[in-house]
């Protein structure tokens, strides 16, 4: 039978109708199924026919239907497609996720699988949907997690909600109002069974009373947090994930002070970061303004510093950015993007402002979320071909060049103590390689920096603050203060 438009519907009404039943083989009632395509039932019966006479389906007269497993395939493969295009017009289109189910309805039908595959590599292999149902894998295999229900869930503890499984668009505008979207965190505090209701305390211990019949639709997992330490990463492989991958994501993001975490900007958001230091009686400043490129996969960014060194102070060397979103935070990986910087000699190299060398610098970073804790690594290097210093050698003023490599290697670890404040540990390990008179010297210095960042959300803006307090090991122990300042907002609807 060919794959019709209207085949891959029933295909698909009948699988979901399937895992919804408890009993794994028993079969789907016509009249269901018919109200489900929204078609009387003779013509439902006439297409579960034609199903069952290619192979796809198995049915028995005045009692129901189920996919055979060639059937099954079919209909996972149209929900993969279905699921990953939601997916791509929340986090890529930008539209919400209340509006994206008769889009995909309408799109599934017309995508190849090739373009299917290359949306699934762009998303960074997601494992759900943006309301929190799980994708199918390229082979027609569709994880089935157990979920309690606001109705089965326990008494007083905090659950994060998985999954909404009406995709109806008024019931997915009444989740978003009671703040009841996948990643949210609630707590049911009662149920009344008189009043056919369930009270809960969500987000900012706001008070929500939901009906029963609506609850049942919201699917969650109790929040396991887990004592970890401190850059510890084999605990943080050990750590059970959530069905979408994380408990609540986090409302503060991409706001490490030392650590690049691998996120880039959302479409149609630009973020302005302002970072000062003061250490060994001398500060530094930079200045970044991040800017997404069409969508949440590339971003453009800027950095600007001003610096004091000895008596002098003025324009450092500045850094263009390009970074790529290669994967977000999933349950089979971490979040990756990997950054490429142009450094360009802004600084004055005789004032020791600079390097005086148009350069190189590369970051790895990895973000992982685990509950209230969030791991940061990063590796990178910077590289110059030409780096100047200059030398007083009498009465003679001697300029040395020279190619210096310089590694460095950082993680860090986010607690989230409230929703918008959190305690940060971040470690940095530097192998700086400098131009000396004889040729060059490498040093390795390693700074760990405990701090907190806190903010607001105001509309559509976000501003974030921080405080850090430094402390760096070369040859001896110093300290400092470091403050922080993020202002985020948009730049198109």
């Amino acid at each position: 039978m060919a794959q019709s438009q209207t085949v891959e519907n029933y295909l698909k009404a009948i699988f979901q109708a399937q895992m919804a039943l408890e009993n794994t083989d028993a079969l789907v009632p016509m009249g269901q199924l018919a109200a489900a395509l929204g078609v009387v039932p003779g013509t439902a019966t006439t297409m579960v026919k034609a199903l069952a006479d290619s192979g796809l389906a198995h049915y028995e007269p005045y009692v129901g239907v189920r996919l055979s497993p060639a059937g099954e395939k079919l209909a996972a493969l149209v929900l993969r497609r279905h699921r990953l295009i939601e997916l791509f017009l929340v986090n890529v289109m930008g539209m919400s996720w209340t509006e994206v189910h008769d889009e995909a309805e309408n799109l599934e039908h017309a995508v190849s699988d090739r373009l299917i595959d290359r949306i699934d590599e762009m998303l960074g292999r997601p494992a759900v949907d943006p309301h929190g149902d799980p994708i199918p894998d390229p082979e027609g295999t569709v994880p089935m997690p157990e979920y309690d229900s606001l109705l089965t869930c326990p008494v007083g503890a905090p659950v994060t909600i998985s999954r909404v499984s009406d995709q109806d668009r008024a019931f997915l505008q009444f989740a978003e109002r009671h703040d009841l979207r996948p990643g949210d965190v609630v707590r049911v505090e009662e149920r009344s069974e008189a009043g056919d209701s369930v009270q809960l305390r969500g987000r900012n211990e706001r008070r929500v009373t939901i009906g029963a019949r609506a609850a049942s639709k919201v699917l969650v997992q109790v929040v396991r947090i887990a004592v970890i330490l401190i850059l510890g990463s084999a605990a943080v492989r050990a750590q059970t994930p959530t069905a979408n991958g994380a408990a609540e994501p986090f409302k503060i993001a991409d706001n490490s002070f030392l650590v690049e975490e691998a996120f880039n900007q959302e479409a149609g958001i630009f973020q302005n970061i302002f970072g000062a230091v003061r250490m060994n009686g001398q500060w530094a400043a930079t200045f970044t303004q991040e800017w997404p490129v069409l969508s949440q996969t590339h971003q453009f960014s800027y950095t600007l510093s001003f610096l004091q060194t000895g008596e002098r102070t003025g324009v450092g060397d500045a850094l263009l950015n390009y970074r790529y979103q290669a994967w977000m935070d999933s349950p089979g990986h971490p979040a990756f993007s990997p950054r490429a910087s142009l450094v360009l000699p802004s600084g004055n190299e005789d004032d020791g402002l600079g390097n005086g060398s148009l350069g190189v610098q590369i970051n790895l970073p990895f973000s992982k979320q685990t509950g209230d804790w969030a791991w940061h690594w990063n590796a990178g290097l910077t590289w110059l071909p030409r780096a100047e210093a200059s030398f007083q050698q009498g009465d003679l003023r001697v300029v040395r060049k020279e190619t210096l490599t310089s590694p460095f290697l950082a993680g860090s670890s986010i607690y989230r103590l409230r929703p918008m404040f959190h305690l940060m540990l971040e470690s940095v390990l530097y192998f700086d390689q400098s131009i000396e008179q004889d040729g060059t010297a490498r040093e390795t210095t390693f700074v760990l920096s405990p701090g907190f960042r806190t903010g607001w959300n105001l509309g559509e803006k976000q501003l974030i603050v921080g405080l850090a307090l430094p402390v760096s090991w070369r040859n001896d122990a110093d300290a400092g203060a470091f403050f922080y300042l993020s202002y985020e907002l948009p730049f198109s609807k």
